[in-house]
């Protein structure tokens, strides 16, 4: 059983940064990809960004293009999203997820593994 941990949320004024983190508890992630979702309060739960591998290929929803960054630290098996220039609107739960299919997906249920969210609020 993979177990995902996800972490580096908190409140933060708009316009401001955060960087979260997602590491696994064996230490191993998926061969694959990894992604990041988010879920608002009274929303679905909408993709945010993925990391696909093989490939060496970065995808990005439209809304945070050109803001958020995501990356993986090989030496500490580590996947992160940094987020710049954060807006209200970006306020959800934030989790990472692990993907075991040799393709990039935006779609939750393309996503195998996930961790318990951390909560990332913006003030106006």
């Amino acid at each position: 059983q993979v177990q995902l941990v996800e972490s580096g949320g908190g409140l933060v004024q708009a316009g401001g940064s955060l960087r979260l983190s997602c590491t696994a508890s064996d230490g191993t992630f998926s061969i694959y990809g990894m992604g990041w979702f988010r879920q608002a309060p009274g929303k679905e739960r909408e993709f945010v960004a993925a990391i696909y591998y093989p490939g060496g290929i970065l995808d990005y929803a439209d809304s945070v293009k050109g803001r958020f960054i995501i990356s993986r630290d090989n030496a500490k098996n580590t996947v992160y999203l940094q987020m710049n220039s954060l807006k209200p609107e970006d306020t959800a739960v934030y989790y990472c997820a692990d993907r075991r299919t040799r393709s990039l997906s935006r779609d939750r249920r393309g996503y195998d593994y996930w961790g318990q969210g951390t909560q990332v609020t913006v003030s106006s």
